[in-house]
């Protein structure tokens, strides 16, 4: 007789709010959240899906951005590990990377200035010899009540950390990219159900998808994929530093599957948008919501 895999209920698989309260400052770090994001340090499993492949992650300090760049290393890629200025975070993303037997190159700095986006590839191709999969996932937000409460500063901040950082980084990297490589954006489910508190930020990731299905179709015929993914409320440092204690206890209880997810649940979906076995898949928008539907 055979034995069935053991499966658990998705609604019970992590954490579900009432989370603890907690603030931290911008843009937070994984070592100070209460829960521990999972990351898929102990989960996630490689079948050589990326074997050779070099890669570019945004944001790959923590969250998201650190889930898949674990995972891509265990799928056998080489990662370029870029983030801002939490280098604690991103020394532990970089030792995950090197126990898995891959490459990992840390680069910090601003990717609202387009002189470090350009060196962000330069960095990759100096060290890689070319770049096949770049994943923009670095992001910025502010919860304000009104648009009167929006600083223009930040209002700025949040577009060129969004979405002006991923226009830089995709001008500079696509001349150093071969036929099936892959490009993989974080949008949100702010793009479709934007929440009046994220004005600034709902509007990037708005921007993000369009950005994307347009430049699917404008680089098709070089061979290069592009497609966005598009969370619902995810466990990251992003959360207890942009959001009041009292919503960062709520977090993600609005959502079918009452709870946030992990970024560790995230990861496997961008290995296949960035591996072969995504060959048709380019310009789509795709959604990981808990249940929340964007139709």
């Amino acid at each position: 007789m055979s034995q069935s895999t053991s499966v658990q209920d998705p609604k019970e698989q992590y954490t579900k709010p009432p989370l603890p309260e907690q603030k931290q400052e911008v843009p937070g770090s994984s070592q100070q959240m209460r829960p521990k994001p999972d990351h898929g340090e102990q989960s996630y499993k490689g079948s050589g899906k990326l074997q050779g492949r070099k890669a570019i992650i945004t944001g790959a300090d923590s969250g998201i951005g650190k889930a898949v760049a674990i995972a891509f290393a265990r799928e056998g890629a080489d990662v370029l590990i870029a983030y801002l200025e939490e280098d604690e975070d991103a020394r532990d993303t970089a030792r995950w990377v090197k126990e898995a037997g891959r490459k990992a190159v840390l680069v910090s700095g601003d990717i609202q200035q387009e002189a470090h986006c350009q060196q962000i590839v330069q960095k990759a191709v100096q060290e890689f010899g070319q770049i096949d999969i770049l994943v923009n996932n670095a992001a910025f937000q502010m919860v304000r009540e009104s648009i009167t409460d929006i600083p223009s500063e930040e209002w700025d901040r949040t577009f060129k950390t969004n979405i002006y950082a991923m226009f830089y980084l995709t001008k500079a990297a696509v001349p150093h990219m071969p036929p099936g490589s892959a490009i993989v954006n974080t949008s949100s489910i702010n793009a479709f159900q934007p929440k009046p508190t994220l004005l600034a930020y709902a509007a990037t990731k708005g921007a993000i998808v369009n950005f994307t299905a347009g430049l699917s179709q404008g680089l098709a015929e070089k061979g290069i994929r592009a497609n966005s993914v598009c969370p619902g409320p995810v466990w990251t440092p992003l959360i207890p530093a942009t959001m009041p204690p009292d919503h960062v206890k709520e977090f993600g209880e609005s959502v079918p599957l009452k709870r946030p997810a992990q970024p560790a649940e995230l990861a496997s979906l961008y290995v296949l948008l960035a591996s072969e076995e995504a060959s048709y898949i380019s310009g789509a928008a795709v959604p990981v919501t808990g249940g929340k539907p964007v139709i």
